[in-house]
């Protein structure tokens, strides 16, 4: 459609298309007696309005309505907004936890060493702290709808490699059971099917780094009916997942993934495909146990010059710039399933490859996975640069449009306070399901 200068023939034609509508249009008079209201009506309506109006009032004063949930805070700070939006989602039936308070040999004096803060396995740290200063907890233990047993069993770093020794921890978990059973009521009154622990290591609630092993020892017995909130999940049977849990992404310190600038469609990314980490020239390591399966191994092989792929072993502090200047990630298998570059990938807004075998993820509900990362089996990592060529040519705009949806960033990470939507949001979330279905149902809780 064009825009033109009228003509004078054009301004008489529009002038008698106006008369001509006029003309149709009924009269003031007309139209007011087609539409006024008798005052009989008036009468009626205004009597209507007049019993609607009581009606309300009185429901409103005197019908039953659930409390609001009154917030215990750790500190004598009034609660933040974004604390009480955060638990807005659990206010109605209100959940309650209760946050024991060990002695500091159980938590606080493994933040002596830093690294056990901001770990792969820092969780246990974050969840902690988070909990102390939410407006779901309560510090009157009979309120409770569930109990928070603060142990942390993945901050021991005496080993040579660098990496958490867990043997101690069942011992420790052990330790703190008894404790807590000897001294109040609550863990025998429902034999610990209420209480919770963070399990943030390789294997969960196995508590053991290598799988063979872990799956030898299982879960331990004390704690079979407790719920774990674990890092460890696959779509199979599995023994170190056979217990009540709540599946958590691995820890990464937020302020490492802030990204440099906002993401956008059009944001220029020169790294074809990256990885930086541990990549075994020679899988096979002295205990006899095959490092990634081989994958990694698999990987290096093939693309290691391979000038569309940066893969590097060396440790780098700053590799999180990396990320954000990559349009693939690959997240392949360690000893476990999982690995913190899925939440790093992620929160910069680089695609995660995932190659991990019937690996399950976190947060299915708000963070779809299938729709923001590829997924490879480990035995088609000789096809992977075919795969990775064929997404860029079709549908990479469309799984970066979804990646940069804040909420899903929001969603992995964890925070030192309960923050709307967050990781430990939808922990909490997750136990509020559990409270749910443990309320509309006479059956054992375990």
């Amino acid at each position: 459609m064009s825009l033109q200068r009228p003509t004078k023939n054009s301004n008489k034609e529009h002038l008698y298309i106006k008369m001509k509508l006029l003309q149709n249009r009924p009269s003031r008079t007309n139209f007011a007696d087609k539409t006024l209201l008798s005052s009989k009506n008036l009468r009626y309506l205004l009597l209507l309005w007049l019993s609607l109006s009581l009606y309300l009032l009185f429901t409103s004063l005197f019908s039953p309505s659930n409390p609001p949930l009154k917030p215990t805070l750790h500190s004598s700070a009034t609660a933040s907004r974004a604390l009480i939006e955060a638990t807005t989602a659990f206010a109605s039936p209100p959940l309650r936890i209760y946050v024991y308070d060990l002695p500091p040999t159980f938590n606080a004096d493994w933040l002596s060493n830093p690294r056990c803060a901001t770990h792969l396995f820092g969780s246990e740290v974050a969840i902690h702290r988070a909990l102390l200063r939410s407006p779901v907890r309560t510090t009157d233990p009979s309120l409770a709808d569930f109990f928070f047993v603060p142990v942390y069993v993945a901050c021991n770093f005496s080993t040579s490699n660098g990496f958490p020794s867990l043997g101690h921890a069942r011992r420790s978990l052990s330790s703190a059971v008894h404790r807590i059973s000897s001294e109040m009521p609550f863990w025998n009154r429902t034999r610990g099917s209420d209480h919770v622990f963070v399990a943030s290591h390789d294997y969960g609630a196995c508590f053991h780094a290598m799988e063979d092993v872990a799956v030898a020892e299982g879960v331990p017995e004390f704690l079979r009916r407790s719920v774990m909130l674990q890092t460890f999940g696959v779509n199979r049977r599995h023994p170190c997942q056979d217990v009540e849990h709540v599946l958590i992404p691995p820890y990464v310190v937020p302020e490492t993934v802030r990204p440099l600038s906002e993401f956008s469609p059009a944001r220029r990314r020169d790294i074809f495909a990256f990885f930086r980490g541990k990549m075994e020239v020679h899988p096979k390591n002295i205990s006899g146990r095959v490092y990634s399966r081989g994958v990694r191994t698999e990987i290096l092989k093939r693309y290691g010059n391979d000038r569309r792929f940066r893969l590097k072993r060396q440790r780098y502090d700053g590799y999180q710039s990396e990320i954000e200047r990559s349009t693939f990630c690959l997240c392949p298998l360690g000893w476990a399933p999982w690995s913190p570059r899925l939440v790093e990938s992620v929160a910069l807004g680089c695609v995660p490859v995932i190659i991990a075998d019937d690996i399950r993820l976190p947060f299915p509900e708000t963070v779809r996975w299938p729709e923001i990362s590829l997924s490879l089996r480990e035995s088609d990592v000789r096809s992977l640069a075919r795969v990775l060529e064929r997404v860029a040519a079709t549908n990479l705009s469309a799984i970066q449009r979804n990646l940069w949806d804040p909420a899903v960033r929001r969603a992995l990470l964890f925070n030192d306070e309960v923050r709307y939507g967050d990781a430990t949001w939808h922990v909490l979330e997750a136990l509020h399901r559990k409270l749910r279905r443990r309320r509309s149902t006479t059956d054992t809780w375990r």
